[in-house]
Order: C-alpha cells, then structure tokens, then sequence
C-alpha cells in the first residue's frame, strides 16, 4: 500500500477562486490538507512540470505534450475604462467602439489576441497590475476576463462587458504521468461526482447487497397495487337456515294446505 501523501498542492492564477472545490475536498478527505500555491498569470505550466504542484486551476494555452487539461469554464471579457469615461454611459462595449482608444497589451495578457483592436500603446506593461495603474492615470483602456477587472477593483475605474471578442479559458491541469488517486478525487470534485462515483481512494463500492436488491425489487412490485386494491378471495355467501327450524324446500311443522295428514281415521 501507498502511503497517505501529507497534503495536495493545488496551484492557481489570478482572477480563479477555488474556494467551493476547497470546501468538498474538506470534506470528503480530512486528512489530505490541500495546500494552495498561488503562481501568476503565466507561471502555471512552470509550477506543474517542475511538480511544485499536483494540479492547478491555470489558463489556456497549456503545454499539452506534458500536461493534461479539462476545460471548466470560459470567462466573459471586460473593458476596464476610468469611471467619467465616454464609455461608461453604454451597457455592452463593441469592438468599434475601441477603435479611436490607446488599447494597452500587458505582457502577461491573457486573451490571445490576433488582431489587438484599438490604437497601439507607445510599450507594453508587464503585468496587467500595472496596466490597470495606466488605466486610472488615463493612458488608455485595457481588455481583460471579468475576474481580473474585479481582483484588480478601484473606485476610480469601472468595467463594461466586451462583445465579440477572445475569451479566456480556465482549465483543470496536471502532469499526464503523475495522474495519482488524489488527482482523480479532485478531477471528480470539480465533474460535480459524488463520493461513491468517484474514481479517487474515496470512492465507495456501488453494488447493493442480493438481499437489498430482493427487497427494492419488491417495494417497486408492491408499488404497483395502490392500497385497498389488493385481491382476496371471494367466497358464496351461505343461504341462511328457514325459519322454525323448516327444512330446505319442505314443509313447516304444522303442515301446508297440501300435507297429507297423518293418524287415525274418523268413526263413521
């Protein structure tokens, strides 16, 4: 047998909150404590081919000739633009609407543009920390995913949702050839399984014992009848005995207009 691992590292970049997965791992095993290591925007590939961690919650793109990847969800893309800006009057930004703004590019962006809309920035920031710090002194706007534009929240600047354009994608990762038993739990943690249909250690035996089976087997069957609809035997009722004792189809005691009498015969 395998000794119980000390603890399970999962690593995560800005913007991703792991916190519900947290709370079933709890519960499910409370003797694995997981360890979260928050890594940048960039550095989750680097955290799990090195194996400083098990498992992130990381970005696409992935190098999936080391790592494997389950997509969890996409992330709506937001304009952050300063609270007076022209911008902040709309609902809903189109790509247009950016042609004529300094559209900054931080070099840790990531939405994989093709085509950056918008007018180029004179250089590039290096995180997008830093772009956000661009945005309130005015320098241009920055397109990022909506979790990004709220961990990075001022009261100077706003954000307006971006239509039509590059969407970050979160992904569960790992090192293919370290996929273990705890890296399955938390795979089927984060698939929504429950305790006895996941493939980790904790998984549980899903056969019902025969005589359970039996006995489900008949709640359903009797499920069937609704109650007093059940069928007894119907017996004839008894015809009830003559009255004075008479017997059946005969004659009373004192005889009938047509009884013959019996006893001796009259003088003459």
């Amino acid at each position: 047998m395998q000794a119980t691992p000390s603890s399970f590292r999962l690593a995560y970049v800005p913007g991703v909150t792991p916190t519900k997965w947290v709370r079933v791992w709890g519960e499910r095993l409370p003797d694995v404590p997981l360890v979260l290591v928050a890594v940048p925007a960039e550095g989750g590939t680097e955290a799990l081919v090195s194996g400083a961690a098990d498992a992130g919650l990381v970005r696409l793109p992935v190098d999936r000739t080391v790592l494997s990847a389950i997509p969890l969800y996409a992330e709506t893309t937001v304009v952050v633009i300063p609270k007076d800006h022209w911008l902040a009057a709309a609902d809903e930004v189109a790509v247009a609407d950016l042609a004529e703004e300094i559209v900054l590019h931080p070099l840790d962006d990531t939405l994989g543009w093709e085509n950056l809309p918008g007018l180029p920035a004179f250089e590039r920031p290096a995180t997008t920390a830093d772009a956000i710090e661009l945005v309130a002194a005015g320098i241009g706007v920055l397109a990022v995913p909506q979790s990004l534009a709220r961990l990075h929240h001022r009261r100077d600047l706003t954000y307006r949702t971006l239509a039509d354009v590059p969407q970050s994608q979160v992904v569960l990762s790992w090192r293919e050839d370290r996929t273990t038993d705890l890296v399955e739990e938390f795979i089927g943690i984060v698939r929504g399984r429950t305790v006895n249909s996941s493939r980790g250690r904790g998984a549980q035996p899903q056969e019902k014992p025969a005589a359970q089976q039996k006995s489900a087997a008949q709640q359903k069957a009797g499920a069937k009848q609704k109650p007093g609809q059940q069928k007894t035997p119907q017996q004839k009722p008894k015809r009830p005995a003559a009255a004075g004792g008479r017997a059946r189809g005969g004659a009373g005691a004192s005889g009938g207009s047509g009884g013959a009498r019996r006893g001796k015969p009259r003088g003459r």
